[in-house]
C-alpha cells in the first residue's frame, strides 16, 4: 500500500502514509526533517520509536484449507494514527481484492469503497481506520510450496521515507502447512515470533519494506503420531 500527497494514497495490500491537512501544516511537517535526514528508499530498521507517534499499519491474513487451492486469503487491515490530510486513498491491485469493506472510521469525516479503493477525505490528528477483505495473496509455487507476499510498505513523501510501524500477524492451518523461511530474516529492529499456526512481525522502520513468508504443505507422513 503507498500514500502520495497532496492526496494520500495507502496501497493497501499492505502499507501506508498520510500527509497533513493545511498547507502551513504541510509546510512545517515536511521540514522538521532536515534534507539530510531523509531516507531516500534504503530499507532501515530502527530499534526505537520516534517521539512522534507513528502510523501504526496493522494486517492481520488468515490462510485457510480453501486458500492452498484457490490462493485467497482473509485480511483485517488497520490504521492508527494517520497524518492529518484533506484527501487520501488505499489502493488495492485489482483483481486481487474482494469484498472490501470499512469496519471502522474514526476521526475521518467520509470513508467509502470505490472499485478495488478505499477513498477518505478531511482524515484528522489521530484517526483510525479498519477494513476486511478477500485478497488473493497466497500463490502455489509447486511441489507442495507456496509463497505469501506482503507490500510495499512504505511512508513516502515526495523522494522522502518516514518512520513507519508496522505490525502483521499471519494465520495457518498448522496441520497442512509449515513454515520454512521468512524474509527479511529475524534481526533488530525486525522481530519474529512463530507458533504453530500463527506467525507475528512487528517492525519499525524507514524505506520500503516487502515480506515473504514461505511454507511447505505437510504430507501424511509428518502428521503420524502427533
Amino acid at each position: 500500500m503507498k500514500v502520495l500527497w497532496p492526496c494520500l494514497v495507502l496501497l493497501a495490500v499492505t502499507s501506508a502514509l498520510a500527509s497533513p491537512s493545511g498547507q502551513n501544516d504541510l509546510d512545517a511537517w515536511f521540514n522538521s526533517k532536515s534534507a539530510a535526514g531523509v531516507n531516500e528508499g534504503s530499507l532501515t530498521f530502527l530499534t526505537s520509536a520516534p517521539v512522534k507517534p507513528l502510523h501504526h499499519h496493522q494486517n492481520t491474513i488468515r490462510l485457510s484449507p480453501d486458500s492452498l487451492t484457490t490462493g485467497w486469503t482473509a485480511l483485517t487491515q488497520c490504521h492508527d494514527n494517520l497524518d492529518a490530510v484533506p484527501r487520501a486513498q488505499i489502493t488495492f491491485r485489482e483483481g486481487y481484492i474482494r469484498e472490501l469493506r470499512v469496519t471502522e472510521s474514526r476521526l475521518i469525516e467520509q470513508a467509502w469503497i470505490q472499485g478495488p479503493t478505499v477513498q477518505l477525505r478531511e482524515v484528522s490528528p489521530g484517526a483510525r481506520l479498519c477494513l476486511e477483505a478477500q485478497t488473493r495473496a497466497l500463490k502455489d509455487m509447486g511441489n507442495g510450496y507456496y509463497n505469501l507476499f506482503n507490500g510495499p510498505y512504505m511512508r513516502k513523501f515526495l523522494d522522502g521515507y518516514y518512520p513507519m510501524q508496522v505490525s502483521l500477524s499471519i494465520e495457518y492451518p498448522a496441520d497442512m502447512l509449515g513454515v520454512i523461511d521468512v524474509s527479511p530474516p529475524e534481526q533488530t529492529g525486525f522481530n519474529v515470533i512463530q507458533k504453530p499456526g500463527r506467525l507475528s512481525v512487528s517492525t519499525i522502520f524507514e524505506g520500503e519494506l516487502r515480506t515473504l513468508i514461505q511454507f511447505e504443505r505437510k504430507s501424511p507422513s509428518d502428521l503420524i503420531g502427533k
